[in-house]
């Protein structure tokens, strides 16, 4: 681990943003899937949610750029399990959703706890899920076309929310808490190590100011 390395890592983790994610529901193609996750890395998510009834995820190595490592996805059975541990997280959910309540996506307030749910390649958003949502989204479209790529709209919304929470100055300051924050430093910069430390049941030792290990790891 190189100082600039782990200066690189401390940099990141410090414009992460604890209370912005993305819920994907049945987003079953890799690439789309991948370059998701890759936009939240991308505008400072430091996690994405997916449902997945059958409990599997695809991610495309070629399109994620090694961004899995850096977001954690979590699974969800049902939309309604997603939806319920959000809300008690007090995240408002915004679903892009073709609907006549539907808002520019641009008018909503993402300096908010906020999860952006995204739908199926082909269907969208399930009616379900629509019917919870705080709030349906949509982006204008002047062409032929109805909608876009899912991930090419999630990127949209995403910057857009990146866009607000930077005028905000929420990216000036960090926002993990201490745990959480020295969690993550330790696993980005060894995570090798990191895993052995979960397996014989130990402690993370801890790091200097240039990221160097100022303990022991199993071996």
């Amino acid at each position: 681990m190189t100082p600039e390395r782990f200066q690189r890592i401390t940099d990141v983790l410090d414009r992460r943003q604890p209370d912005l994610t993305v819920v994907m529901e049945n987003v079953h193609k890799p690439h789309n899937f991948s370059a998701v996750v890759r936009t939240c890395d991308a505008v400072g998510v430091l996690e994405a949610h997916a449902v997945t009834p059958d409990g599997t995820l695809s991610v495309a190595d070629a399109v994620a750029q090694g961004t899995k490592r850096w977001i954690r996805v979590r699974t969800h059975a049902s939309i309604l399990e997603a939806f319920d541990r959000l809300h008690d997280s007090g995240h408002q959910i915004l679903a892009a959703h073709l609907d006549d309540r539907a808002v520019d996506y641009r008018e909503v307030d993402y300096t908010k706890p906020t999860a952006i749910l995204m739908g199926q390649e082909k269907d969208g958003v399930t009616t379900e899920a629509a019917a919870r949502a705080d709030e349906l989204i949509l982006i204008p479209m002047m062409g032929m076309v109805a909608s876009l790529n899912v991930s090419v709209a999630a990127a949209l919304v995403l910057f857009e929310a990146q866009r607000q929470r930077a005028l905000a100055g929420m990216y000036d300051e960090r926002r993990l808490d201490d745990e959480t924050y020295e969690k993550l430093r330790f696993e980005w910069a060894y995570p090798t190590f990191a895993e052995k430390c979960r397996r014989e049941g130990v402690a993370y030792p801890p790091l200097g100011e240039k990221g160097e290990l100022l303990g022991e790891v199993p071996r």
